[in-house]
């Protein structure tokens, strides 16, 4: 019996993915322009724009089977732009340049970090495990920020002028300092859990959908703040201690023997 010949691809195809890729850039150019021209929330949504392309291109070229190096190394490009330079002027322009240098560095920080945590990744890729980040991806760290811009006109005035600026470069250094950390962050790639309860993931997807699609300016800075947290809660509190466990086992076993 002959085998079944593999139908022939369109050389369209491979194009597909980075077409996702130019969209995210292009969100992240245009969020850059209405960033100068004061459009806060509109930057915001483009960032969180470019977070849904970002993540589309990849799944795009798996399905597709048209991975390839000059898509990682163009998507990675597409990062910087969107997820670093977009956020730090987005921030600079929004409250930071009260600060004079310490708000320049700051946005600069940013960015600099964001080229530092991609550089890293594409190094390590083959070589870590794909069920954790290691560092805050960079896409996390620019919605964590637009989604803070979106939800900010809701805080009340008081705080709106007098610790929201303070709060957003503290929050700047901090999540540029996650990026080049050693925090574990989940990278929700592998689906064992899924597969094993998938009506109680079904369940839990839903209500996390309902939930954020209620109030959807609070929540979502909310879900992604949780998101920030849960790295060195992870590293800090569950990690480490197994991995003190594990050396004490280690060097338990010689000396039994």
């Amino acid at each position: 019996m002959a085998k079944d010949k593999a139908l022939p691809r369109h050389k369209g195809v491979y194009i597909l993915p980075n077409l996702f890729t130019t969209a995210s850039l292009f969100l992240g150019f245009l969020g850059m322009i209405w960033s100068i021209e004061g459009k806060f929330e509109y930057t915001a949504l483009c960032i969180l724009g470019s977070c849904l392309f970002d993540g589309l291109d990849g799944k795009v070229a798996r399905l597709t089977n048209t991975t390839s190096e000059f898509g990682v190394q163009f998507d990675s490009l597409a990062d910087l732009v969107a997820f670093g330079a977009t956020p730090g002027l987005m921030m600079y322009q929004w409250h930071l340049s009260e600060f004079g240098t310490l708000g320049l560095m700051a946005s600069f920080l940013l960015l600099t970090c964001g080229a530092l945590r991609l550089a890293r990744f594409n190094v390590q890729a083959a070589v870590t495990s794909k069920k954790f980040f290691i560092g805050l991806p960079i896409p996390a760290q620019a919605s964590t920020l637009a989604s803070l811009v979106i939800f900010a006109p809701h805080l009340p005035e008081s705080w709106a002028a007098d610790v929201l600026p303070t709060a957003s470069l503290v929050l700047v250094y901090v999540l540029s300092f996650l990026m080049v950390s050693t925090m574990r962050y989940a990278s929700f790639k592998e689906y064992g859990f899924i597969k094993a309860h998938p009506f109680s993931s079904m369940v839990t997807v839903i209500l996390l959908f309902v939930m954020v699609a209620s109030r959807p300016k609070m929540l979502g800075f909310v879900f992604f703040m949780a998101y920030i947290i849960s790295g060195p809660l992870y590293t800090l509190f569950i990690l480490s201690p197994r991995s003190s466990k594990l050396q004490r086992d280690s060097q338990k076993g010689p000396q039994a023997s």
